[in-house]
């Protein structure tokens, strides 16, 4: 039996004249038919970057774990640090593996085998750039090399300046695995209209690093996504974040011509992950081929 979504759909379109809204209009529509053939529910937000206006917006203010996409804001705070001369992004840190838990200050271990990125466990004891891990925080999503980095710049300073570009909903309130937290309830959280307004902050070069933080979302190892059913010759810079029931992907498409747009697209409770997965590709391929249309 098909399997709705069980939360209302909630759309806002804005574009210049009527025949582009008729467009959206039927654009939303084939995305709401993708949506209601996976049991789960969904958040998207569109933004084209440039004097359209031209954006769709689906349950775009829906709470959802922001599993790693939170990882892109403690990058615009490593940046911003950087840029204010509190340390270099070259300057060696220790690698470790004991964190605090922010309900007790009791201590907890990354789990090796939970982390995407292992190589990294090897070097514990030793010491890398923050450069470095924050790199294989975005790249490889590097639990281990989150924890690191969210210790060195504050969790509190990076929901901070989330505030500062605008993102009113999103909380980073901890590093990743702290059990004792997660299980009180207290997660990172996030919206669709929030990352879309982060993306769209790097995209436009409101933040410190802008150029540099694109480049390095460009190499992401994980482009299952956003990415899968567009072509291999234009520029994605995205971060995608997983844990059970949860596939999220934050992108900005660039293309040769200078033209780009921001696509966010977060879900949750998902019976069938595959499924929910491929419903965010061909969702990304959709918003695709209606901004190339002739």
């Amino acid at each position: 039996m098909k399997m709705y979504l069980l939360v209302p759909m909630l759309l806002s379109l804005s574009c210049g004249g009527p025949k582009e809204k008729q467009e959206l209009n039927q654009l939303e529509k084939d995305i709401q038919d993708l949506m209601q053939g996976v049991e789960g529910e969904f958040g998207l937000a569109f933004r084209l970057l440039d004097d359209s206006d031209k954006e769709l917006f689906i349950n775009e203010k829906e709470v959802f774990h922001a599993a790693s996409t939170m990882k892109t804001p403690v990058m615009i705070e490593l940046f911003k640090q950087s840029a204010t001369g509190k340390f270099s992004l070259q300057d060696s840190i220790p690698i470790r593996n004991e964190f605090k838990s922010i309900m007790d200050g009791s201590t907890y271990s990354m789990d090796l085998g939970v982390d995407s990125q292992e190589a990294l466990y090897s070097r514990i004891a030793k010491k890398g750039s923050i450069y470095e891990l924050m790199y294989q925080m975005i790249v490889k999503s590097s639990n281990l090399a989150t924890n690191i980095l969210i210790e060195k710049v504050g969790a509190e300073n990076v929901t901070q300046t989330m505030r500062d570009l605008g993102a009113q909903d999103i909380q980073v309130l901890r590093g990743v695995e702290d059990l004792k937290a997660f299980e009180a309830g207290l997660s990172n959280t996030t919206t669709a209209f929030d990352m879309m307004l982060v993306m769209e902050a790097i995209a436009k070069g409101k933040v410190h690093g802008s150029d540099n933080m694109i480049e390095i979302l460009s190499d992401q190892h994980f482009n299952g996504l956003i990415p899968k059913y567009l072509p291999k010759t234009i520029k994605i810079a995205h971060k995608t974040g997983a844990i059970t029931g949860v596939q999220h992907d934050a992108a900005i498409v660039d293309f040769s011509n200078g033209e780009s747009y921001v696509l966010v697209i977060l879900s949750k409770n998902l019976k069938n992950e595959e499924l929910g997965k491929e419903t965010i590709a061909k969702i990304s391929q959709l918003i695709y081929t209606h901004v190339v249309k002739p």
